[in-house]
């Protein structure tokens, strides 16, 4: 994990500075000034490599070093629990159908968003709510 956290450092750094170099850049040569597309792109990926930075580096904190941490470690010492995984869950499938259908409303039709919203607020309340409720309640 410190490997993986080092890596997303050096990332977000690396973007930064080619967010950076690119508004000098287009601010400098194109005549419109800065370009609006790619420069807010760029910022946003070194937001993203920065976030997961962060989360790696707190992880490695909080959590006992692991075998991708042993130079001499084996693969088999990485063995066992890997986290909690939801069981055989339809939720999934309704959110991702509910995204799905308010992309295509946004493209297609108002009326196609409306069911989209439905169907991702299904899907994510099932989702959210799926240890609470029904065979695997806690």
């Amino acid at each position: 994990m410190r490997a993986t956290a080092k890596i997303f450092w050096i990332l977000a750094v690396f973007f930064a500075i080619v967010a950076f170099a690119y508004a000098f850049v287009t601010g400098r040569y194109d005549p419109m000034g800065i370009e609006l597309v790619g420069f807010p792109a760029i910022i946003a990926l070194t937001g993203l490599a920065l976030m997961i930075a962060i989360t790696a580096s707190l992880a490695v904190r909080r959590n006992e070093l692991g075998a991708s941490d042993d130079l001499d470690a084996e693969v088999s010492d990485d063995a066992g629990v890997q986290g909690s995984f939801s069981p055989y869950s339809w939720a999934p499938l309704w959110a991702s159908l509910g995204a799905s259908l308010c992309f295509l409303g946004v493209a297609a039709g108002w009326w196609i968003f409306a069911f989209g919203v439905m169907f991702a607020i299904y899907g994510v309340l099932l989702w959210v709510m799926e240890f609470s409720m029904g065979q695997h309640a806690h």
